[in-house]
């Protein structure tokens, strides 16, 4: 049994929340580059290159990205074989405290979602744990901002709607977001599971890096597909029109009911930040 203090997870969460907003992940840079290699637009190509040029600041200069700092989404995969010393949720807490404090990053979490106090420090992080074999911790911080959270929806399809009411379903939702979520955007889609499962696999599947596709040749194919529809929208880099209104279309699946079809639809904007440390 591997003991590790809570006090070194607090850290972890820390730098973690404020290198996830300032420096934006290789995978999501390298597809804005490729993405702006193939527009051929005036005004598509000048908001791309104004994009890669804010990321490229703010990670020279160890700002944030984009002024909404985001809910701190915190991803916790414990080995079975940790035991962690100290009060764990309150560990993490204070690492998001700590880190948007010192990190000069925006606060934006309000402590009840009617009378609107703001907290003033971030808390309490949306907290995701989950058991695995071994005795690591693996730590991933995921700033979600609300521009783009905003525009996400969830559906109950039927069995009945099968592949094409999933298909309609992505599109629709992309559609009805528009400019508001500030693309080149992220889809992450989760099928499966039930209500609340379907919401979090489309979470963790903004996460995968944007260079892998689905292990499944045919969940592959649909990413590929509804990529290739939803930049035929023309929608484009802040809605201004252009060939990139999404940079991919990640989709995450599990077993679900015979009686039920769970479709989420959660959206990015193209400042899809994520970090991972492992203890």
């Amino acid at each position: 049994m591997r003991e590790i203090e809570a006090a070194r997870i607090t850290q972890v969460v820390k730098r973690l929340c404020i290198e996830a907003n300032c420096r934006l992940p290789e995978d999501v840079q390298e597809r804005i580059r490729t993405c702006r290699a193939c527009e051929d637009g005036e005004t598509a190509c000048g908001i791309l290159d104004k994009i890669i040029q804010n990321y490229e600041i703010a990670g020279a200069e160890e700002v944030p990205i984009c002024q909404d700092t985001g809910m701190a989404c915190v991803f916790l995969k414990i080995g079975q074989e940790v035991h962690i010393v100290g009060d764990l949720r309150a560990a993490v807490d204070e690492g998001v405290r700590q880190g948007y404090t010192e990190g000069r990053l925006r606060k934006s979490v309000v402590r009840d979602p009617l009378d609107r106090v703001n907290t003033g420090d971030n808390t309490p992080a949306l907290l995701y744990c989950e058991l695995v074999p071994g005795e690591q911790v693996e730590i991933t911080v995921a700033p979600k901002g609300f521009g783009s959270e905003n525009m996400s929806q969830i559906k109950m399809l039927k069995p009945s709607d099968g592949l094409d009411g999933v298909r309609d379903f992505v599109l629709q939702v992309v559609e009805d977001a528009g400019p508001n979520p500030c693309p080149p955007i992220v889809v992450g889609v989760g099928l499966g599971g039930s209500f609340d499962k379907a919401a979090l696999l489309a979470k963790q599947a903004l996460m995968r890096p944007l260079d892998q596709r689905s292990q499944s040749p045919f969940y592959a194919g649909l990413e590929e597909e509804l990529l290739e529809k939803i930049n035929q929208k023309g929608i484009g880099p802040q809605g201004f029109g252009g060939k990139t209104t999404a940079l991919a279309v990640n989709i995450e699946t599990m077993p679900t009911h015979i009686a039920g079809l769970p479709c989420a639809v959660n959206i990015n904007c193209h400042v899809t930040r994520h970090k991972t440390e492992v203890l």
